[in-house]
């Protein structure tokens, strides 16, 4: 579908963020209940942006709700998904292992829609700040459904890592975004091309092959090694392989190489590729987004170098 649109594939209902995170965690109850809605996830704040164990968003137990008070920005499909899953802290003093999700359904008192960001790219996809003001809900919908964390740290060390394995999850589908996006830039760049009577002699010499055929084939050859990075880190997560450093590899080299070759396609097709009345500007403007959401670049590479040298969160940050 990113072939065609980013933005109209992020606004499909039940590609959610949220729903990543209900069927990594959800107990058997939540995934019954809420897996199947559109569910959002809102984990970044003003203050808080890729280091998620800074939220401040907090979540207070009240009897047999949880009370919760907080502001999230940049959340995918915020005003269209029919639940949120919200990121907060149950005690901002110990760090991650206070940090929980919360299950929120649209329309619940205390929690609002307060506006849509105006963006580069993806603009069928809705981006928008939430707010949660002594917002009200069951104490089942904790996500995971475990609370207890004044006495057992690792355990909440666990649960912090469960979130996170969210990401596992669906760094490969952003990572598969960038391929799709990538592979339309070319296949537009080589028709436009035809139109123009340009012919591509692939297997020529070196000495026999134009500027624009060796790009071409430079990005070719780059966007088929992200794609079986992407393959290989969502192999691993079908059949339930530890796949951290593989799906951070495959989100740091398609979504770069996905923004670059959107760029160079629209430099090799020079005005038609700056003009509206093709879709190469479009993909260039919508293909940076998915070299950032989902843990930009930097992220990406220091979860690579933390796996790779057996370091912690504290040891290499």
């Amino acid at each position: 579908m990113c072939w065609g649109d980013v933005g109209l594939f992020l606004a499909r209902p039940g590609t959610g963020l949220g729903n990543a995170a209900i069927m990594a965690v959800g107990n058997p109850d939540q995934k019954n209940q809420w897996g199947k809605r559109w569910a959002s996830m809102a984990i970044t704040e003003p203050g808080a942006g890729s280091d998620s164990k800074n939220i401040s968003t907090t979540a207070v137990l009240e009897g047999d709700e949880w009370v919760i008070n907080g502001e999230k920005i940049y959340v995918t499909d915020g005003d269209r998904c029919d639940c949120v899953v919200v990121w907060a802290t149950l005690n901002k003093a110990m760090g991650k292992t206070a940090i929980r999700s919360f299950l929120v359904e649209k329309g619940t008192p205390g929690f609002s829609v307060a506006r849509l960001e105006k963006k580069l790219g993806i603009r069928a996809s809705d981006t928008a700040t939430l707010i949660f003001d002594h917002c009200r809900i069951p104490r089942e919908n904790l996500l995971g459904g475990k609370e207890e964390i004044e006495m057992d740290i690792d355990a909440a060390k666990k649960s912090f890592g469960g979130a996170m394995q969210t990401f596992d999850n669906t760094r490969p589908m952003v990572a598969g975004m960038a391929i799709g996006l990538g592979q339309a830039a070319l296949d537009m760049t080589r028709a436009l091309l035809a139109e123009e009577g340009y012919e591509d002699n692939f297997g020529a010499s070196m000495g026999q092959q134009t500027a624009i055929q060796h790009e071409l084939e430079m990005l070719e050859a780059e966007l088929e090694a992200a794609r079986l990075l992407v393959y290989k880190s969502a192999w691993m997560m079908d059949n339930k392989i530890p796949n951290s450093k593989e799906a951070s590899m495959g989100k740091a080299k398609a979504g770069r190489i996905g923004n670059r070759i959107s760029l160079k396609c629209v430099e090799i097709c020079s005005m038609k590729g700056f003009s509206e009345d093709h879709l190469l500007e479009k993909f260039s403007r919508d293909s940076k987004i998915l070299d950032i959401f989902e843990g930009t670049q930097q992220i990406q590479q220091l979860i690579v170098a933390r796996q790779v040298l057996g370091k912690s969160s504290s040891e290499l940050k």
